[in-house]
């Protein structure tokens, strides 16, 4: 499930990494889970949460979290790198709110034609049948409607920004490609996905098919086997189901992503100084 959480210029990009290393690093119950893309290509701001300065710097191609956040608003502005406050903010406060016990991935990136946004897509944490994996593809670049290859067959066709597909398939490595829909010639790989059993593997494609950056970003979510003979749990990944035992990994696609951690100290700090406010 997709939906748009903001749309305002140069700013868009970084909206969803402010909230990703606003809150605190331990989860408690009924925390949201939120991990974050950003895949906005040459793009390089401050994010400013609550007044203090979250991320400094923050480039395109970036992964972050996932971090566990009380269920609630964050207030969100942006401004130019390096900035000495946040009272010039180019874009905000916003206020964000994030359900209970979500579990989602935020996205900065370029709609289709071609301008900054974000999408907030949720996950789904529902068990995956005993002995198969699952493979989610979702189109967050720059570029016309898509065509997902498996050793050079379509699996998914006519895939438009921003939305996504899911399939249920049988563990094993695929040497996936994107395609203009209807063609065969890549735009983006092949590259290598190795769907696991148990796993839910999330592909992003990101970046600009006019400016020839377009690139693949890997996200998995472990955990989430059901015993042989079992019927999968309930849990949908929405806001009033908790989501299932799960941890996430941060993979790599057709380039490689540098894990953002630098953000988690400071973000430690500025939790604990709007506890003691």
């Amino acid at each position: 499930m997709r939906r748009r959480i903001f749309t305002a210029g140069v700013g868009a990009a970084a909206i969803a990494a402010s909230i990703a290393l606003a809150g605190p690093a331990n989860a408690a119950e009924g925390d949201a889970q939120l991990s974050v893309l950003h895949g906005v290509p040459n793009l390089t701001v401050d994010v400013w949460v609550n007044g203090n300065r979250t991320l400094d710097d923050f480039t395109p191609g970036s992964l972050a979290g996932p971090l566990a956040l009380p269920a609630g608003a964050y207030q969100i502005a942006i401004t130019a790198a390096d900035a000495p406050d946040a009272s010039a903010a180019v874009i905000g406060p916003v206020s964000v709110n994030l359900a209970a016990n979500g579990n989602y991935t935020a996205v900065a990136n370029l709609d289709a034609a071609g301008k900054p946004t974000a999408n907030l897509f949720t996950n789904d944490m529902s068990q995956i049948p005993a002995g198969k994996g699952k493979l989610t593809v979702r189109h967050t670049a720059a570029a016309p409607a898509v065509d997902v290859l498996a050793g050079g067959s379509p699996v998914i066709t006519n895939l438009s920004n921003p939305n996504e597909q899911t399939l249920t398939l049988d563990p094993g490595t695929i040497s996936a490609a994107v395609a203009a829909t209807g063609t065969t010639a890549p735009v983006i790989g092949p590259a290598d996905v190795t769907v696991k059993e148990g796993t839910h593997t999330i592909v992003y494609a990101w970046g600009s098919l006019t400016d020839k950056n377009l690139q693949l970003a890997v996200q998995t979510i472990d955990g989430m086997h059901s015993a042989p003979g079992s019927v999968p749990g309930a849990r949908d990944g929405s806001a009033d189901a908790a989501p299932a035992p799960a941890t996430l990994a941060l993979g790599f696609g057709a380039a490689a992503l540098v894990l953002l951690l630098g953000g988690l100290g400071v973000a430690r700090t500025a939790a604990a100084r709007n506890r003691q406010q």
